[in-house]
């Protein structure tokens, strides 16, 4: 499990990495409350729920724009935003003038910061990492991710409600500094050469670097021909759509509307979720459990939603506390492979478009959060949830069905061991 930090700067960038996933989970808690506590609406909820992954929109041109200038001198750049974001945060708490509509607009602009940052780094790993190493290093890197989730809600939950919002945010600004200095000591590998219209003059090939517009046009043409990066690009939009509304947007509306807790108990929540993961992702990172990696994203998927099925008809927190927790362990291990076989079956002078176009699936998310926050209004959470996980079973048998030699088939290179 530690072999990946053989290599020197994995070992600056997943503390990095660490520290921006601790800041980004402690935003999101402190955030998610304060619009649920101050406007008392669970459609502004899901509004800021949605906002919050506003920027998948942009990823595709993330992943050009690194593989441009280069996927670290874009993570730092990304870095040195969010700290100047957090800081804008804690001045306007501690002046007293933070209000529900800023904390919406500040939920647009983390988000972009946040999907520049998740696409960077998953391409900038893919760069940095030796083959044989890269299914160790996602597992590691998923942990702090995990770990974020258990520790950086607590954290958020216990900070905001024992000293406000204000110093909450100086230790937020802090983790973000942290994260900017180490990523200065991360040493980019050598990039593959940019994709160029040939032109011949004189009997000499010369080279023109090609448009934007035509680079992410290759881009998805070449994802169309790969029916592994289809597949996991699928599942991807679909997880997004139907799983991650409720345990990443809902659960401060679960907790008051369904449970009848406060906000330590959110806390415990979104912990434990976090707490599952995080195992899960160990399980990753020291076993071979993902060898057949696409036949084990797809069997995950499929359990995650059977989890899914069950904490939406669960009237009681330890229940419900259990069962998150499993759904953790079993989304880890279900999005992990994903990333594991975008980066295993993309050429390489394609990967940052590709993990852009990967990270734009993300933007099932607030599709699903808008679609689901009217929905239970009306209907319920149990009916509404529940519908959601049948809908995602279903559509994980079509995906299995319609490219199964590409993501089920033993000699399919995603399952290559």
């Amino acid at each position: 499990m530690l072999a990946p930090f053989q290599v020197r700067s994995f070992r600056f960038l997943w503390p990095a990495e660490l520290a921006t996933s601790w800041a980004l989970e402690m935003e999101t808690i402190i955030l998610g409350w304060y619009v649920l506590v101050e406007t008392g609406s669970v459609m502004l909820l899901a509004v800021f729920g949605a906002l919050m992954y506003f920027g998948a929109l942009l990823s595709p041109v993330f992943g050009l724009l690194g593989d441009r200038i280069g996927h670290r001198n874009l993570l730092c750049v990304t870095r040195a935003c969010a700290v100047m974001l957090a800081l804008t945060v804690m001045t306007l708490s501690f002046t007293h003038q933070l209000t529900a509509i800023l904390v919406l607009v500040v939920a647009t602009l983390v988000s972009v910061t946040r999907v520049a940052d998740l696409v960077t780094r998953y391409a900038l790993s893919g760069e940095i990492m030796p083959p044989g190493l890269l299914m160790g290093a996602m597992g590691i890197s998923r942990a702090n991710v995990d770990s974020a989730r258990v520790a950086g809600a607590l954290a958020g939950a216990g900070a905001v409600a024992a000293f406000g919002i204000g110093p909450a945010y100086a230790v937020i600004t802090c983790f973000y500094a942290v994260s900017f200095l180490l990523t200065l000591g991360v040493r980019e590998g050598a990039r593959p050469s940019q994709p160029s219209v040939g032109a011949v003059q004189g009997g000499a090939l010369a080279t023109v670097r090609a448009s934007p517009w035509r680079e992410l046009r290759e881009a998805v043409a070449y994802v169309r021909t790969q029916p592994a990066l289809l597949a996991a690009t699928a599942l991807a939009f679909l997880v997004n759509f139907t799983s991650y509304p409720v345990f990443f947007g809902l659960l401060p509306y679960v907790a008051k509307n369904v449970y009848g807790v406060g906000q330590t108990e959110l806390g415990y929540m979104a912990a434990s979720f976090g707490f599952g993961s995080l195992i899960g992702s160990v399980v990753l990172g020291a076993t071979h459990i993902a060898a057949r990696t696409a036949r084990v994203m797809v069997v995950a998927g499929l359990v995650w939603h059977l989890l899914l099925l069950a904490f939406a008809n669960v009237q009681n927190l330890p229940a419900g506390i259990a069962l998150l927790m499993l759904c953790g362990m079993v989304q880890s291990v279900c999005v992990t492979p994903i990333a594991v076989v975008m980066l295993r079956c993309a050429g390489e002078q394609f990967r940052g478009r590709v993990m852009g176009l990967r990270m734009l699936m993300i933007y099932g998310l607030p599709i699903g959060l808008f679609a689901i926050g009217p929905l239970i209004s009306r209907f319920g959470f149990a009916a509404i949830a529940s519908l959601y996980a049948l809908i995602g079973i279903l559509v994980i048998l079509l995906i299995t069905l319609r490219w199964r030699a590409a993501v089920w088939s033993l000699n399919a290179p995603a399952n290559a061991r």
